[in-house]
This record gives structure tokens, C-alpha cells and sequence, in this order.
């Protein structure tokens, strides 16, 4: 069984910077397409995307930000995020996609077949 745990969330003021990371365990036979997502109002959205290939895709708010970077040997995934505005704060999650491989924009949550529970980022003003 897949089980997928982020860490590093937190609080912080604006300005700040925070790495989540997100360490999987069990057997993924193949990871076509990896994500953060966060929870907004109208569902979750994709934050970043780290294809197979090593293609990474940003939300538009988040380019020049976040960095999404893997550790195959750690099994781990990460989102680097720096310049922390209160608009970032939210629940964020990893996810998988098994089946799919990342599309040429931003993956929909429902390509993802493997989740964590989330990490609770808070960005204070």
C-alpha cells in the first residue's frame, strides 16, 4: 500500500520561505507525473508538477517562487517556497499520478491517484 506523508509546513510572516517535503513509502510501480496541490474554495489546484522526465510546470503565482525538486534515492519529493505572501497559505498536499503522465500544463487533481493528508501552510502579514 502507497502512503504518501508531507511535512514542513508551518507558520510563518511574509516574506519567509518554507521547504515541504513529502516522503513516500510502498511500491509505486511507476510515477508518471508528480504534484503539489493546495486546497482553495473551489477545490485543489495545482501548485507544481515534476514529469517523469524532470519537466517542471508552476502555477503562474508561484513562477519564479517555488521549486519543485525529487530525491529518487530518499523517495521524497519537494516544494521549495520562497517570498511567502499571505495568498499562499493554505493546505498543501503531494500527489501521484501512476496512470497518467503530466500534461503540457498543469495537472488536474483528478490525474492524481496517490495523496497525503497535508501540510498546513500559514503566512501571516
Amino acid at each position: 500500500q502507497v502512503q504518501l506523508v508531507e511535512s514542513g509546513g508551518g507558520s510563518v510572516q511574509a516574506g519567509g520561505s518554507l521547504t515541504l517535503s513529502c516522503e513516500y513509502s510502498g511500491s509505486i510501480r511507476s510515477m508518471q507525473c508528480m504534484g503539489w496541490f493546495r486546497q482553495v474554495p473551489k477545490g485543489r489546484e495545482a501548485v507544481a508538477s515534476l514529469s517523469r522526465g524532470g519537466t517542471r510546470k508552476y502555477t503562474e503565482s508561484a513562477k519564479g517562487r517555488f521549486n519543485i525538486s525529487r530525491d529518487d534515492a530518499k523517495h521524497a519529493l519537494y516544494l521549495q517556497m520562497n517570498s511567502l505572501n499571505p495568498e499562499d497559505s493554505a493546505l498543501y498536499y503531494c500527489a501521484y499520478s501512476s496512470q497518467y503522465p503530466c500534461p503540457w500544463n498543469l495537472p488536474a487533481a483528478s490525474l492524481m491517484d496517490y495523496w497525503g493528508r497535508g501540510t498546513q501552510v500559514t503566512v501571516s502579514s
